[in-house]
């Protein structure tokens, strides 16, 4: 009987390096790894909720019982955040406790400048490739702080020439 030329082949494979594996995202636990873009992506979308659920709690309950419920989330944000940035902290093999460095000014930069170790370091393995939704939203703070700087600049620059215009007459 003749082998079937359809058939896969049964060749030994081990020396074939292989597949890299991943971490996974565990996103309110401070152990594993998490890239900068998917730490910008989370910081991002952890500010957008919290102060829309802030905003909507204030605006349904009322600014007492709203008010003390949106420090309530905003607490649980800033937690969120730390945990992100410890977790940015271990892809860069650095210990947790690095991510107090972050409150000195411009020192915080480093955790969206700074490239994470590739492979595995004595965190565990890198984590996941981003998805698109985290590309999204972690390119969405550029983009807010961009339309926020020329804004800054506009408004006012408009509100002089308003002003100008307003005391100019036409002579006749």
């Amino acid at each position: 009987m003749s082998a079937n030329p359809y058939a896969a082949p049964k060749a030994a494979v081990g020396d074939v390096e292989s597949v890299q594996e991943y971490a996974e995202i565990r996103m309110w636990s401070a152990s594993g790894r998490i890239g900068r873009l998917r730490y910008l992506a989370y910081s991002t979308g952890a500010s957008l909720l919290a102060g829309a659920a802030a905003g909507a709690l204030v605006a349904v309950l009322g600014e007492t019982l709203g008010g003390v419920l949106s420090l309530a989330v905003y607490i649980a944000a800033i937690v969120f955040s730390v945990i992100a940035g410890i977790q940015r902290s271990h892809d860069m093999d650095w210990s947790g406790w690095t991510v107090l460095l972050a409150l000195i000014p411009f020192v915080g930069l480093i955790w969206i400048f700074k490239s994470g170790t590739p492979g595995s370091n004595r965190w565990g393995p890198p984590p996941p490739p981003n998805t698109t939704g985290v590309k999204i939203l972690g390119l969405l703070l550029p983009i807010i702080a961009f339309i926020g700087i020329i804004a800054a600049i506009v408004i006012p620059a408009y509100a002089d020439y308003q002003k100008r215009a307003a005391g100019y007459e036409q002579p006749q």
